[in-house]
Formats: C-alpha cells, sequence, structure tokens
C-alpha cells in the first residue's frame, strides 16, 4: 500500500483516542481551557451523563472573530510560540489538540465573545478543518462550547460508554478535582436540566476548607492535618488524613502541582513512605495537597491528557513531598491539636468504635475521633520504665497522679481512673471521657523511642547472665549469621554455634524482661520471611517495629494509675502516638456534648 497523507479529520480523530475516552474526558478539557481564558466562573450542562450534551460556558476573555476558526483548526494556540514558552508552561492547556479532536467524534458548536467586542460569533465544527462558517450570536462577554452526541460517528467507541449514572460519576468527579486546583472560580454543575454541584468562591481559609469538606466530606478535615511547608524554591500546602482516616483504594487522593492535578510515581513513593509505618495494611491515604515549584523544574509535556508530568530534580522532590508530610505526621500526637475549623452536620449517634471502613460502603463505622486538645506538655520524658518491669518513675513536677497543675491545669489526655478489662485505659479530660488501648499506645511510644536510639548510634544493649541457646531453621541460623552486624545495631549479641543453633549473650535494654527466645525467633522468623531483597531501610523499620511490639506492655496484665499516667504523658508527647506501628488507632475521644445526646439531656 503506497503511503499517503492522512485526512485531517482521521488525523483528529486518532488525537481524540489520546485525550477524549469519556464525556469526563472533554469536560476536562472544556473547563481547563475556561480556566486559561481567566474565567471567574464556569457552568457545565451535561445531559444524560454527556452523551447526549454537554455544554461548558464561561466568562472569560473570549475568543476573537478572526480566531474562531484557529481554535478550532489542529496545533493551534495562543498559549505558547517556542520551545522557551514550552519549557516553563504556566497554563492548564497548550496543545491546541482538545477543540479540533472533540469536532471529529462529536457536534461541536462554539460561541465566543471577546471582551470589548460588540458581539458574539458562533460557529460550527466537524474536524475536517473547512468550511467554517461564522455567524453572529447573542452572549454575554465569554465562550460557549456545546458538544452533542459524543462519538455518535464512531459507533465502535460509542459501544464503550458506561451507563448514564456511571458516565456522570467520572465528570462529576472530574468536575470536583478542578474545583479544588482554584478556589477563585465559582462552579456550577447541572445535569438533566438539575443542579448538582455549586463550589462557590472561597477567599479566606474558612471557604477554602469549606470546598474541601464538600468535595471530600466534612469528616475528612475532622480527621486532618494543615500542611505548610517550604524548602530548596518549593512549597507545599494542603491537607492530609490522619493514618486512622484512611481508604480501601486510592481514590480520594488530590496532588496539585502549579494547579495542575497530576499522578506522579516519585510524589506517590514519597507519600507512601511517609505514611510507611503508620497506615493499617491495604489502607490507603487520603489527602488535598498542592505543590508549587518553578515552572521551569516540571515538564508537563509529558502525556497526551496532561496527567503526569516530569520533574527536572526529581530527587529534590521526592525528599521535599516526603519532608513536608513526615513532619505533619509526626506532629499528630494524642493530644496535639489538629482538627480543622470547618464545621459540618454532626450525626445524632457518634460512631466512635470500629473504624476502617469507606463512607458510604455497607458496614462503614466513622473513624475513631481524636479531636483537638490543644494544650501541649514538654516534649520529652524518660523511658516508660514501669511497663518494662524495672522501678516506676517519678511522675513529671507539672501534673502530680491524678491531680491538675496551676491554674487548674489538666493535661490533653486528662488523668486515668480506670483499667478496663486489663486492656483499655479510661481517662477523665476537660471534654469529656477518653479510652486508650495501653498495648497499642505503648507500642509507639517503645517503637520512636527505639527509632531515636538506632539513629543516635545504637540501642542500649543489656548482657544476659546466662546465654540463651535456641534451635531455628537452618535458614535462620544463615540469616542471622548474615545479619550479625546489623543485629548488633539493635542491642542483640547473637552468634551462630553449628548449623541450627544460635546463642543469645545480649538484647537491647529495653527488652530485658522479655521471652528472648520467643523474641528472637519472632523477629528472625519474621524477616527471614520477607528476603533479602527487602530495602535495608525498611528492614531495620520492620525489627523496631517488632522489638517494640515485644516491649509492650501485655493485654490482661493490671496497671496501676500511676503507670497509666505516665503512659498518658508520654503519649502527649510522643509523635505518631495516635496511632500504632500497624496503623490502629491508639486512642478515642467521647465528648461530654456526646455523651449527652447518648442519654438525650437537654431534649
Amino acid at each position: 500500500m503506497p503511503i499517503q497523507k492522512l485526512a485531517p479529520q482521521l488525523i483528529n480523530q486518532i488525537a481524540a483516542g489520546e485525550v477524549i475516552e469519556r464525556p469526563a474526558s472533554i469536560v476536562k478539557e472544556l473547563i481547563e481551557n475556561s480556566l486559561d481564558a481567566g474565567a471567574a466562573r464556569i457552568a457545565i450542562d451535561v445531559e444524560r451523563g454527556g452523551i447526549r450534551l454537554i455544554r461548558v460556558v464561561d466568562d472569560g476573555e473570549g475568543i476573537e472573530k478572526d480566531d474562531l476558526p484557529l481554535a478550532l483548526s489542529r496545533h493551534a494556540t495562543s498559549k505558547i510560540a517556542s520551545l522557551t514558552d514550552l519549557e516553563q508552561v504556566t497554563s492548564m492547556g497548550f496543545r491546541g489538540e482538545a477543540l479540533p479532536s472533540i469536532s471529529s467524534v462529536a457536534r461541536l458548536v462554539v460561541a465566543s465573545r471577546a471582551r470589548g467586542a460588540d458581539h458574539a460569533w458562533r460557529v460550527a465544527a466537524d474536524g475536517t478543518e473547512e468550511c467554517f462558517e461564522l455567524i453572529p450570536d447573542a452572549l454575554p462577554a465569554g465562550t460557549s462550547v456545546e458538544v452533542r452526541d459524543l462519538f455518535y460517528n464512531i459507533p465502535a467507541r460509542r459501544k464503550f460508554l458506561r451507563a448514564e449514572q456511571t458516565e456522570f460519576s467520572h465528570l462529576e468527579g472530574v468536575v470536583k478535582k478542578l474545583g479544588l486546583s482554584r478556589f477563585d472560580v465559582d462552579f456550577v454543575l447541572h445535569h438533566n436540566q438539575k443542579e448538582v454541584l455549586h463550589l462557590k468562591p472561597a477567599d479566606s481559609i474558612a471557604g477554602r476548607e469549606f470546598r474541601v469538606a464538600g468535595v471530600c466530606g466534612t469528616a475528612f478535615l475532622e480527621n486532618a492535618l494543615s500542611v505548610e511547608f517550604e524548602s530548596s524554591g518549593l512549597r507545599m500546602s494542603g491537607w492530609v488524613g490522619l493514618p486512622t482516616y484512611s481508604r480501601s483504594q486510592g481514590d480520594m487522593q488530590y496532588f496539585y502541582v502549579n494547579g495542575r492535578l497530576v499522578r506522579d510515581k516519585v510524589v506517590s513513593h514519597a507519600l507512601r513512605q511517609a505514611y510507611h509505618d503508620v497506615l493499617f495494611h491495604g489502607r490507603h491515604p487520603v489527602f488535598v495537597l498542592y505543590l508549587e515549584l518553578d515552572p521551569k523544574m516540571v515538564d508537563v509535556n509529558a502525556h497526551p491528557a496532561k496527567l503526569e508530568v516530569r520533574f527536572r530534580d526529581s530527587r529534590l522532590v521526592h525528599d521535599f513531598v516526603f519532608r513536608a508530610l513526615h513532619r505533619a505526621l509526626a506532629e499528630s500526637r494524642a493530644g496535639a491539636n489538629h482538627r480543622s475549623a470547618v464545621e459540618g452536620p454532626e450525626s445524632l449517634t457518634p460512631k466512635v468504635f470500629g473504624g476502617f471502613g469507606d463512607s458510604g460502603s455497607p458496614g462503614f463505622f466513622n473513624p475513631p475521633k481524636q479531636s483537638a486538645l490543644p494544650y501541649q506538655v514538654r516534649e520529652e520524658i524518660e523511658a516508660y520504665a514501669t511497663l518494662a518491669g524495672r522501678e516506676a518513675l517519678p511522675q513529671p513536677e507539672r501534673f502530680a497522679d491524678g491531680q491538675a497543675g496551676m491554674n487548674g491545669e489538666t493535661p490533653p489526655l486528662g488523668f486515668a481512673i480506670a483499667h478496663l478489662h486489663n486492656i483499655y485505659i479510661l481517662s477523665e479530660s476537660n471534654k469529656g471521657l477518653i479510652l486508650v488501648d495501653a498495648h497499642a499506645a505503648h507500642e509507639r511510644i517503645t517503637y520512636e523511642k527505639l527509632k531515636r536510639q538506632y539513629h543516635s548510634g545504637k540501642i542500649p544493649e543489656q548482657p544476659l547472665l546466662l546465654p540463651v541457646r535456641l534451635r531455628v531453621s537452618q535458614g535462620e541460623a544463615e540469616f542471622a549469621e548474615e545479619m550479625r552486624d546489623d543485629f548488633g545495631k539493635l542491642g542483640f549479641e547473637i552468634d551462630r554455634l553449628d548449623l541450627e543453633t544460635l546463642v543469645v549473650r545480649k538484647v537491647p535494654a529495653q527488652l530485658a524482661c522479655a521471652d528472648v527466645s520467643t523474641l528472637v525467633r519472632d523477629v528472625l522468623s519474621e524477616l527471614h520471611s520477607k528476603g533479602s531483597s527487602t530495602l535495608l531501610q525498611d528492614r531495620f523499620d520492620d525489627m523496631l517495629a517488632s522489638l517494640a511490639c515485644h516491649a509492650a506492655v501485655r493485654a490482661n496484665r493490671r496497671l496501676t494509675r500511676e503507670e497509666m499516667n505516665h503512659l498518658l504523658r508520654e503519649m502527649e508527647t510522643t509523635d505518631y502516638s495516635g496511632q500504632c506501628n500497624h496503623g490502629r488507632p491508639t486512642w478515642v475521644e467521647l465528648t461530654a456534648k456526646e455523651l449527652d445526646r447518648f442519654f438525650l439531656r437537654g431534649r
């Protein structure tokens, strides 16, 4: 077959295959054009999920009469003119493919009135880039783009469209995502002549939080941490969900680079690392984050639909994102002030138990409530020795056992009043009642102490009066021999006597009272099963977490009130103490107001 030049309509249909998958794809392209035009209000009207009709009307600067035919021509744009412009793109769109691609697979009519023009002009297109007839039209300043009968001329593509409600759900999601990128723009969405979404402009923090709550739900902001971080010419802001507020899938993750919603492997890895040892396994974090950097540092021309970007210095971006989130999550210690100021409707019956389901799904329970407790106590307290079987430490002077400090101050987590079922600490605070899982809380406290000791040089060790021998598998014995120096950094001295025998001579001081044989077997088994392919730092984190679990106070051990108050005070000064090493919550709160609702007081 001879080589021949493709017809413009076929070229545009091929391009449409890259950027137009469904009605939502068209809405994304059109809204981005409106944002680039400086629109302050964007109205989206759709019918039958966008399959029959999509109309996007904005009040932007509009298109001049002579430019309308060019706007419907392939690779025509006002946003870049040279390679230099491409290397520092600040607009949402720049390829000049959207309108001609849309016109090749749907019936397209564009009407626009430039600011200062006497009236508007309308033009229809069919993807051939020919026979543009300009007709006067009545339209306020701005642009209206009307798309009808998507894929009417490509039946094969039309068959892949889903049910009306499914397509509209995708479309609405796109509007919400773009709405989170520009708080200064008014977004209105109608479906089948009914308003289903209205995101009003927000020029204050409270207003922005209200919009975020409208998209992600009030529960997100009630369980979110505010992020504000700047370094090396990069700036990060937004909100990240507490580790205890997570999803079974990554469907509520919004990351914007210079206002553009993107997916990026570098950023995704940094996010996973930040949540590494605080997120329940199999769960996904929730976040709305904005990264701002010099446009020259990011290549936005990496994906046909502009969904992916490439960073010039990916290591710098990775480390910056990780540090920003690591700092925010580390400050989510029990009793820290993190609840947003946004106000939303409250449930008549507080759901504070259970808590890892997704909103709207069967069996859903709200995440455990860990509300704002603004007072902070001093940053460091000595090791929680009592629970490790050693002599009890004196109470911090500021709060005597069960007694408020000066001026009637009460610490954030209050004072212990009971040990329920030898598992849960019941505490009374100024706001109400607090329940703490003693094992989970002590596990996190111990883990953070071990990490600090490890990174400062070496974990203190305790020689055993009588070395402990234990038989293991040959593979585990070889692994222990291979990891001897690494175990030494963790406070162990383990030697191999023969093919299947190990002798333990030293253990971490904090685990001196633990069952040495069980401790070493568990650590060896867990790490050996993961293999040597695991990153070294991840392996050390796993080892420290396993040690912390063994050192933590066990269920069914009765704690004294002094011990319980020691634990509460340490929770208030320990990073990540809102959740254990496995991502489970360590404490929940029932406010006096919620208790009143339980018993219908005041009604």
